[in-house]
C-alpha cells in the first residue's frame, strides 16, 4: 500500500471516528427523533390503511349488487322461458353470463383488499407496539441521564472542593479546641475560687474560736492514762 493510500485509510478511520462519537454524544436526541419519525409513518400508514379499507368496503357494495343483479336477471330468465320466448331467454342468459364474469373479478379484488386491509392492521398493531415500547426505553434512558449528569455534577463539586472541605474541617477542629480550652480554664478558676473560699472560712473560724478545735499531744495522753 503506498504512503498517500495509508493516508487516506486513516483519514477515513478517523472521520468514521468522529461520527461514531457525534452519534454516541447525541444518541438520546437521535433515538428521540426515530421515534417521532415513526410516529409520522403510523400515521401516514393509517391514512393509507383507511383509503384501502374504504375501496375494500366500496367493492363489497359492488359485489353484493352484482349478486342481486344476477339474481334478478336469472328470474328473468325463467320468466321468459314461461313465456316461451327463448330468444330473449338467450339474451338475458348472455346478459347474465356478463354479470358473473363481473361479479367473479369484482370477489377476486375484494379478496385481495380484504387479505392487504388484514396484513396492514397486523403491521400497525405490531409497530404501535414497537413504538410504544421505544417511547419507554426512551424515558428510562432519559430518567438514567438525568441521574447521571447530577452524580457526576456532585463529583466535581465535591472534587473541586475537597480541599475548602478539608480547609474547613480542620479550622472547626481548632474553635472546639479553643472553645474547650476556655471551658477547661473557667472549670479551673471556679475550682481554686472554691477552695480559696474554704481555707478563709476555716481560718476566721478557728480565730474565733468556733468549730472543730485541734487536738494536742499532752491532751491525748491524758485520755490514754485515764481509759487505763
Amino acid at each position: 500500500m503506498s504512503i498517500l493510500k495509508k493516508i487516506m485509510t486513516a483519514v477515513k478511520g478517523g472521520a468514521r471516528e468522529v461520527g461514531e462519537l457525534i452519534v454516541d454524544a447525541n444518541g438520546t436526541r437521535i433515538f428521540e427523533q426515530e421515534i417521532k419519525d415513526a410516529e409520522n409513518h403510523m400515521r401516514k400508514a393509517k391514512q393509507d390503511l383507511t383509503d384501502v379499507m374504504a375501496k375494500q368496503m366500496q367493492t363489497g357494495r359492488k359485489v353484493e349488487s352484482l349478486k342481486a343483479e344476477v339474481s334478478e336477471h336469472e328470474g328473468y330468465a325463467v320468466q321468459a322461458l314461461e313465456k316461451d320466448n327463448e330468444e330473449l331467454a338467450l339474451e338475458i342468459a348472455e346478459k347474465i353470463g356478463g354479470l358473473e364474469t363481473e361479479l367473479a373479478e369484482q370477489e377476486e379484488v375484494y379478496n385481495s383488499f380484504s387479505e392487504h386491509v388484514s396484513r396492514l392492521k397486523d403491521l400497525v398493531k405490531k409497530a404501535e407496539r414497537q413504538i410504544k415500547e421505544y417511547e419507554r426505553q426512551l424515558s428510562m434512558v432519559k430518567t438514567t441521564e438525568s441521574v447521571q449528569r447530577a452524580s457526576a455534577a456532585i463529583t466535581d463539586n465535591f472534587a473541586s472542593s475537597n480541599s475548602k472541605i478539608l480547609s474547613a474541617k480542620d479550622s472547626l477542629e481548632r474553635i472546639k479546641k479553643r472553645q474547650q480550652n476556655t471551658f477547661d480554664r473557667l472549670a479551673a478558676a471556679e475550682e481554686l475560687e472554691a477552695e480559696n473560699s474554704d481555707k478563709s472560712l476555716e481560718q476566721r473560724m478557728q480565730a474565733e474560736g468556733i468549730g472543730a478545735e485541734k487536738k494536742s499531744a499532752s491532751s491525748v495522753l491524758d485520755r490514754i492514762k485515764a481509759s487505763r
